[in-house]
């Protein structure tokens, strides 16, 4: 098989590594990195037997990318409800989010650590008859461990930065080609992708569009959302959805403005990162705004300014509540945004900062058919909240052509299945 020295230098420094990752991981464990109760999965070991059948494995890194695969896996339970899965990830809340949603051929195992021994040990135990990866995770011993067993290997949804491509083609274009080269397809997210990884390897990428423009509705628990639609009554409500660190602090001043426009208006916020509830709550409590965390299992009163959602998997139940939704992620340097489908699906009107490079072709759609808001300084936030509050047939003329164009996109699934089918089918002998 093809090497390269940088690769070759790669597997050996980890090879040397591997005796130290036991204590890597505890390490990480003690920081709340890792589930201390199932360090093993991360050296590739697991309590599981393998199931008998056509056994796919899929991994993604974390809760955006493991959400992208779920219209992918839920398809392969329906057409192929014979093969069993095993779904990787590498973070705590995507573990805690897939619990709830795989079907029940589908079990998930944390990713073993991109070590020799630990890719050895979990392909050894699972023996996987195909192997799809998720959007820019290229771990080379992962990588060529599965080429060197000839597993049918696939990169869906494939996303990789202008920036990212370029310390590749710096540092090592010949081992990009070479990982690369190992995948028997490659279906990128978008045309700027598609045309990176089209240099890097020397041969045609295709572009399929972004899968998660093909997600379905978020689900929602009807008695919960019930519940808090009661204690809110008819306050004005707006959604701040998957913040990032240093937004909050633009986002309580955005409050604040609001605040004095509708003194009854609500702000549902829901931080990326729940760990991050605590320090969030004292941010917005130091801004002057009352906020009540869901953990409390208290409802919202008349006086409460703020609702924290401080756990994963109720973005459903959030963007229900809210007529109006600023998608984080976008409003600082550094960030990327997130998914704007989300909330086009649940006719919450949508605001958005200027970084959204992560979704730019979704935006930049949406922007065109005037189905979102996007602001350029933290300064115009307040102002295009409380326009969307105020101007009903404005909000409802933005949402229709927001839920248009995310209808429109559920093509994307059928088109990634139609070049999949028959990798995915390639080994089974049954």
């Amino acid at each position: 098989m093809k090497t390269t020295p940088l690769l070759k230098s790669y597997r050996a420094a980890t090879r040397m590594l591997s005796p130290a990752l036991p204590l890597w991981l505890k390490r990480r464990a003690s920081k709340g990195k890792e589930d201390p109760a199932r360090l093993n999965e991360r050296q590739g070991i697991s309590e599981y037997d393998r199931p008998v059948g056509h056994l796919i494995w899929l991994h993604a890194a974390s809760v955006g990318e493991s959400q992208m695969l779920m219209p992918l896996i839920d398809r392969i339970a329906k057409e192929h409800p014979n093969y069993p899965m095993i779904i990787t990830t590498g973070t705590l809340t995507s573990a805690e989010l897939l619990a709830g949603q795989l079907p029940p051929n589908a079990l998930h195992q944390f990713a073993p650590a991109d070590h020799p021994k630990a890719v050895k040990n979990f392909l050894d135990h699972w023996q996987p008859d195909m192997a799809i990866f998720a959007e820019s995770e290229l771990w080379p011993n992962m990588i060529l461990s599965i080429k060197e067993r000839s597993i049918p290997l696939a990169l869906i949804n494939a996303r990789m930065s202008a920036a990212s491509i370029e310390r590749w083609a710096k540092r090592g274009k010949k081992s990009a080609k070479v990982l690369l080269s190992s995948f028997d397809l490659i279906l990128a997210a978008d045309k700027a992708t598609a045309d990176g990884l089209t240099w890097l390897l020397g041969a045609e990428i295709e572009a399929s569009g972004n899968l998660k423009d093909a997600a379905p509705t978020l689900t929602v628990d009807a008695s919960k959302l019930a519940q808090l639609k009661a204690a809110i009554g008819r306050r004005k409500t707006w959604l701040a959805a998957s913040t990032h660190e240093g937004e909050d602090e633009l986002i309580a001043q955005a409050a604040l403005e609001v605040k004095r426009k509708y003194p009854s208006a609500l702000l549902i916020l829901a931080p990326r990162h729940p760990e991050r509830a605590k320090d969030v709550k004292e941010i917005f409590t130091n801004a002057g705004l009352k906020t009540l965390r869901r953990s409390s299992r208290r409802m919202p009163s008349a006086d409460t300014d703020v609702y924290m959602i401080d756990s994963i998997g109720h973005m459903g139940l959030a963007y229900r509540l809210a007529s109006v939704s600023l998608i984080g992620g976008s409003l600082c340097k550094g960030l990327s945004g997130h998914n704007p489908l989300e909330p086009a699906r649940l006719s919450s009107a949508i605001v958005t900062g200027s970084h959204i490079a992560s979704f730019a072709d979704t935006y930049m759609a949406l922007l065109a058919f005037d189905g979102a808001k996007r602001i350029l300084s933290s300064g115009d936030l307040a102002p295009a909240i409380i326009k969307l509050l105020e101007d009903k047939e404005h909000r409802t003329a933005r949402t229709k052509a927001a839920l248009q164009y995310a209808q429109s996109r559920d093509g994307v699934l059928d088109f990634v299945w139609e070049k999949l089918t028959p990798l995915l089918t390639q080994k089974d002998v049954s």
